[in-house]
């Protein structure tokens, strides 16, 4: 079963997210913005999961940094050593960077799973332990 992802905006963000799983006992996945790569770069995601401890490191299944349909910026995201790009560009276009995603040991996404986006959210600690609760065989 796939773990819940969770759409993250700033390093705050992303320590409630890996809180909240911890407390519940799961896993997730956490996901730049929509697009992200082409106004953060992939070097901002980088230094956010820097930025995270061993512990809070222990509750991740995965990241992913959104590029969109932009091949270069997911060509760049490899470059800085994003371990995760979702590209939602063209499908012929998909399968020559996800052969380079391998080669560099990437992960490849061509979709964005549904995720809990923490933008904007008034409480988002309450949000993520709501959200966490609903995914089948996730929550306690």
């Amino acid at each position: 079963m796939p773990s819940p992802a969770i759409t993250v905006h700033s390093l705050d963000h992303a320590r409630a997210a890996l809180d909240a799983a911890r407390r519940a006992g799961v896993s997730v996945t956490l996901l730049s913005a929509p697009g992200a790569a082409a106004y953060v770069g992939p070097g901002w995601f980088v230094q956010l999961l820097n930025q995270l401890s061993a512990d809070e490191r222990a509750a991740l299944a995965g990241t992913y940094l959104d590029c969109g349909p932009r091949p270069g910026d997911a060509l760049a995201a490899y470059r800085a050593g994003v371990s995760g790009v979702i590209f939602t560009g063209r499908s012929d276009v998909a399968e020559k960077l996800r052969a380079l995603a391998q080669a560099h040991g990437t992960a490849f996404r061509t979709d964005r799973p549904d995720a809990l986006d923490l933008l904007d959210l008034p409480a988002p600690d309450r949000a993520l332990a709501n959200y966490l609760r609903t995914i089948p065989g996730h929550g306690r």
